[in-house]
């Protein structure tokens, strides 16, 4: 569990410190080659540690749904609309609505088994921490 724990927060230091960086490569160059540069890098990156850790069979795409495999798509989407929300509304109010909308979404796959997930009881004390999570990002944005 420490371990889950370890990488989630190292994970969502990542995620913030790319944004930044997005938003930076974005004012000087423009945001769809930002994204380019982030996704092209990011490629390269995996690309490298695969070649050294090679901890995974290439034949196995073919048992992966093709909706699994346009995961990575969804990377431009995020580059695009952090980077646009940073410039536009901050570091601090972007990375906290994005955990609410990654916890809402998160909540309704947990809720509805959606994507091949084991349906996880979700009640009253998880839709009050959502709400008190929301409420308390308001309470730092005012």
């Amino acid at each position: 569990m420490f371990r889950g724990i370890l990488f989630a927060f190292i994970g969502g230091a990542c995620i913030t410190l790319q944004g930044v960086a997005n938003s930076r490569i974005s004012h000087d160059i423009g945001t769809w080659q930002a994204a380019t540069v982030t996704q092209f890098t990011g490629f390269i990156m995996a690309l490298l540690i695969y070649l050294f850790v090679r901890d995974g069979d290439l034949g196995g795409f073919r048992k992966v749904k093709p909706l699994y495999l346009a995961g990575g798509a969804f990377g431009a989407v995020i580059i695009y609309t952090e980077v646009t929300a940073i410039q536009t509304i901050g570091v601090t109010f972007t990375i906290s609505a994005l955990l609410i909308a990654q916890l809402c979404v998160t909540f309704m796959i947990d809720a509805f088994g959606w994507f091949g997930r084991t349906k996880s009881k979700m009640g009253a004390p998880q839709l009050i921490g959502l709400v008190m999570m929301i409420g308390g990002v308001l309470i730092m944005k005012l």
